[in-house]
């Protein structure tokens, strides 16, 4: 008898280990007036959402050029990632939304013409629907943005552009924004835009859609609000602007923590720094 109810016990635990798991949808949309379209999303909800009735902490997690919603899902496998971190206690249970950034036109930025203005409605109706739509603590304290390339240039824009937003920015890989005129041009010929401004317009709007000149430009306390994560791969092509960052964030004595491991642009890295993105952004949740 002893043994019949150690086997189903032990039975018992094995069926509630496996349903311990999160749940990931990644078809989900919702309508944009400003975009003109409806925008698709993924989200990640923990182990414990559907059994509670608590509200969560939120990461917002950006993908790259080519891929869309399901970047982080599919390549970047972020339901396993994400339970075993929980589940190890490196990182609290939180809900990850996954914008798409890459059907039709392309990108988390404002379009310099006014025809593609991405980032307001990531601000006044992305955000706000899906913090209406799940159970999201919505304030400063939990919320967190992390991005890989492409993302990783919407994640330091977004948390240079609304500091008061987010509590850490986590930008992977990144792609901080052109530096010059002709960067310009040649990223928005690489986007397959055909927009023809003055250099003098383009100018004016690299001022603030390049992560170098937001961090001189920005009050040093507003940037010191945000906890920064900056990871980029020693063979990585977006080397070299990331390390200005670096020194730019350092001259300006914005705390920040920057990681320069083995490797090069590619899911392999983003699958290593997803780990550390969560244990980082959970250390933020709990300390302010």
């Amino acid at each position: 008898m002893k043994n019949i109810v150690t086997l189903f016990l032990s039975f018992c635990f094995i069926i509630t280990s496996f349903a311990q798991t999160g749940k990931v949808f990644d078809n989900l949309s919702i309508k944009s007036n400003i975009l003109k379209s409806e925008r698709k999303f993924a989200v990640y909800l923990p182990p414990d959402y559907e059994t509670s009735e608590r509200s969560y902490p939120v990461l917002y997690l950006l993908h790259g050029l080519g891929d869309d919603q399901t970047g982080w899902v599919q390549f970047g496998e972020v339901l396993r990632i994400t339970d075993a971190a929980i589940k190890e206690g490196s990182a609290t249970p939180m809900i990850i939304i996954m914008p798409d950034a890459n059907t039709e036109k392309i990108g988390y930025f404002n379009s310099i013409d006014g025809d593609w203005n991405y980032e307001n409605f990531f601000f006044k109706e992305f955000m706000p629907t899906v913090e209406k739509k799940y159970r999201i603590k919505s304030s400063k304290r939990f919320r967190a943005i992390a991005g890989l390339s492409m993302g990783g240039g919407g994640t330091f824009m977004y948390a240079l552009h609304r500091p008061d937003l987010f509590s850490s920015a986590c930008p992977l890989s990144a792609f901080i924004g052109p530096r010059t005129i002709d960067e310009y041009k040649d990223w928005q010929k690489r986007l397959g835009n055909d927009v023809v401004v003055s250099d003098k317009k383009i100018q004016t709007y690299l001022e603030t859609h390049n992560a170098l000149s937001l961090i001189n430009n920005t009050p040093v306390e507003e940037s010191k609000s945000v906890h920064w994560y900056i990871d980029c791969g020693d063979d990585d092509f977006l080397f070299e602007g990331n390390s200005l960052v670096h020194i730019a964030m350092r001259k300006n004595n914005i705390p920040h923590e920057y990681r320069v491991r083995n490797g090069a642009h590619n899911w392999t890295y983003w699958r290593e720094a997803l780990p550390e993105v969560l244990f980082f952004v959970s250390k933020t949740f709990h300390q302010h």
